[in-house]
């Protein structure tokens, strides 16, 4: 059995994985996004290199010892660039890696931004498919692309890939990541079959990822676009970091994605 819950006020769920006398703990997290400074460094605006890094480190190694882990499964986008290395991804992917993998073990499902990130991750790293990773009726992927027809039988997917955020301009949360929490028809998902399936959209572990992809458009992933296009959302919810429900109608978050 596989239970999970989100952990307010952290961007991340625990996982809970039991099994006949076997119990694991894993934490989830997605977009880190290491080495986004490049890109603004590019447009003229100068920011501290090291000081995401580090703040997203303090803050996983404090869930890892507060939650006695016995793993972390990253979601993608671990790295920022999409068809290249930069210098600085060369330089702290490795030692991101190198300085958690000391605290538990680590699994990376590839986002769309991860070209070549085999080149950066230590042999002790877990490498999964870019299909994402299954444990029992849930799978965990990035969201950029369709999952198989062979998990068909799943009852929930848990994605990043979108870093959703409430927008509202007369609210004080406008622009705060959010999690979103939709059951959608599973025929539009896995054609052939019945009923709903859940899907969890966990937001974006780096603060910093809504404010450097905003002037970009959404980056919608082929999973909620095609239950967007077919209006296969039967209900939704999104819901701030802290835990308060801020929308419980399904074409409210309909907009928040599209």
């Amino acid at each position: 059995m596989v239970s999970i819950r989100p952990l307010y006020p952290h961007p991340a769920l625990l996982l809970e994985e039991e099994r006949t006398d076997i119990k694991r703990t894993y934490l989830v997290v997605s977009d880190l996004h290491i080495g986004f400074e490049g890109e603004l460094n590019l447009r003229g605006v100068t920011v501290d290199s090291r000081y995401s890094l580090n703040t997203m480190l303090e803050e996983l190694r404090h869930l890892i010892k507060s939650n006695q882990l016995d793993g972390v499964i990253l979601l993608g986008d671990v790295k920022s660039t999409i068809r290249s290395i930069s210098k600085q991804e060369w330089n702290q992917v490795p030692e991101f890696f190198r300085i958690l993998s000391g605290h538990a073990s680590i699994y990376v499902v590839p986002g769309n931004h991860d070209t070549y990130v085999r080149f950066l991750i230590p042999q002790n790293i877990n490498i999964m498919s870019v299909k994402g990773m299954v444990m029992e009726e849930t799978l965990l992927a990035h969201g950029h692309t369709m999952p198989s027809s062979a998990r068909a039988s799943i009852k929930r997917i848990v994605m990043g890939h979108i870093h959703p955020v409430f927008s509202r301009c007369n609210s004080v949360i406008n622009g705060r990541r959010i999690w979103l929490y939709l059951k959608v028809k599973r025929e539009m998902i896995f054609p052939g079959t019945v009923g709903t399936l859940d899907i969890i959209i966990v937001p974006s572990f780096n603060q910093d990822v809504p404010m450097i992809h905003k002037r970009y458009a959404k980056s919608i992933s082929p999973i909620i676009n095609r239950a967007l296009q077919h209006n296969a959302i039967e209900q939704a919810m999104a819901v701030t970091l802290d835990g308060s429900i801020i929308a419980d109608d399904r074409n409210v978050v309909a907009r928040l994605l599209s």
